[in-house]
């Protein structure tokens, strides 16, 4: 009976030790009031990318410069690379339709002119052997011109490879570091969060924003890397077999014209 009649009185006696708190001790009673505010005052008030940019960390900066750069080197080499792969097999089937249809390695090289792009190397590598062979007939004639042929051959690919190496290396490692960039944004942002004493999410979803932008960044610059190398290699190959085909339609103008007894000198040994 004592207690309950004295039960009122405790709540009546505790709700004016509640009122008076913040009159004795301002302090202490706007102390976690101040804490999330205080720390809500430390996000960036952007979140676009621009923004997470701007707030990210030293290093986080540094990761998504250098992918920016590697993108940027991606395009730059599919515009080159588009450019010259192109014109490169345009030539080449011109000039193995004009060899097809020339009858005599004299014919083609008139024909052709200096309009065959790589395979006129072919063409004035078969004239320089020719003009220093001592007798322009026989089989040591068309092994050194084959011997001759292959080594043109092998360079005029690994020149229209020339770059794609690039775009590999791209595609592999941008990922990668972009996770690096990820990793360590995100430890910072728990360091953050473990100043701040607070666990809400407007706190943490900022800093765990911006590390995420680092891998996006990653996959960005990667993900066109790899298609663009698949479409290049591709179509580096595609001029490799015009190129076969050409220094096959050399060996046979070759033969023909060691078989007829009427091997003449092309126009520019003449």
């Amino acid at each position: 009976m004592i207690d309950s009649g004295m039960a009122p009185i405790k709540n009546h006696l505790a709700r004016s030790a509640a009122a008076l708190l913040p009159t004795f001790f301002p302090l202490a009673a706007n102390a976690q009031e101040s804490a999330a505010p205080a720390a809500l005052s430390l996000l960036p008030r952007d979140l676009s990318p621009w923004g997470m940019f701007i707030h990210a960390d030293i290093l986080v900066k540094a990761v998504m410069i250098g992918l920016a750069f590697a993108s940027l080197v991606t395009w730059t080499v599919w515009l080159v690379k588009t450019l010259e792969l192109r014109k490169a097999k345009r030539d080449a089937a011109h000039a193995v339709r004009v060899l097809n249809q020339s009858r005599t390695l004299a014919e083609a090289d008139k024909q052709l002119g200096s309009e065959g792009g790589g395979v006129t190397k072919l063409l004035q590598a078969v004239t320089a052997e020719i003009r220093l062979s001592v007798d322009a007939h026989g089989e040591a004639l068309k092994e050194r011109t084959a011997w001759q042929l292959e080594r043109i051959e092998a360079s005029l690919s690994r020149q229209m490879s020339r770059g794609t190496g690039v775009l590999a290396t791209i595609g592999a490692t941008a990922p990668f570091v972009g996770l690096f960039g990820t990793v360590w944004g995100i430890m910072n942002s728990f360091i953050g969060i473990s100043l701040a004493h607070t666990t809400n999410l407007a706190v943490v979803a900022p800093g765990i924003a911006e590390a995420l932008l680092a891998t996006a960044l990653g996959l960005f610059a990667a993900i066109p890397a790899v298609v663009i190398y698949n479409v290049f290699s591709r179509g580096i190959r595609d001029y490799r077999a015009l190129i076969g085909d050409a220094v096959a339609a050399i060996m046979r103008l070759v033969s023909r014209d060691l078989e007829r007894g009427k091997l003449r000198l092309p126009r520019a040994a003449e």
